[in-house]
């Protein structure tokens, strides 16, 4: 395993060598989520981060924990994508949902998201899909938690 950060990865290893793929999840990823490193990826575009609640909790990074090693392999790739090149084009891997929620879609999981002003993107929430609509009750959660995070944050407590 490479001691480089992510950062300093080619791109061409990213896509392309397959083999190295575990190494390089492993690095992008932070085992201990706290306020401090809630970082997910920084990329040239976009630092994307896990919301943790007042109590330092986070539904997306317990949801990530509980995937298989494959599952968090598909997600990140995802990550690394929006942190590098800014955009998904394809609406099948990353969606508007409305209401400033946006979804990352390694399938079958979904990680509902929002953009901040300052080049970030918190995930909220991860769950399975289940059916062909977006749950109520997720956007709904996502929702809440985007505004307990700009709430907090214009506290000083993000």
């Amino acid at each position: 395993m490479s001691s480089k950060s992510p950062e300093t990865f080619p791109k061409q290893i990213i896509f392309y060598d397959v083999f190295l793929l575990d190494s390089v999840s492993y690095l992008w990823y932070n085992y201990n989520m706290d306020e401090k490193s809630c970082l997910i990826y920084k990329g040239s575009k976009f630092s994307i981060k896990w919301y943790f609640d007042i109590n330092g909790k986070s539904a997306a990074f317990d949801f990530f924990e509980n995937s298989t090693e494959d599952l968090q392999d598909k997600f990140l790739i995802l990550v690394k994508k929006m942190g590098d090149f800014g955009k998904i084009y394809d609406i099948t891997k990353f969606r508007n949902e409305g209401d400033g929620i946006y979804a990352f879609k390694p399938q079958p999981d979904r990680y509902l998201s929002f953009f901040t002003d300052g080049r970030e993107i918190i995930v909220t929430n991860g769950f399975k899909k289940k059916a062909d609509k977006l749950p109520k009750n997720e956007k709904d959660l996502a929702i809440r938690y985007r505004q307990d995070y700009f709430k907090r944050k214009a506290g000083g407590t993000k």
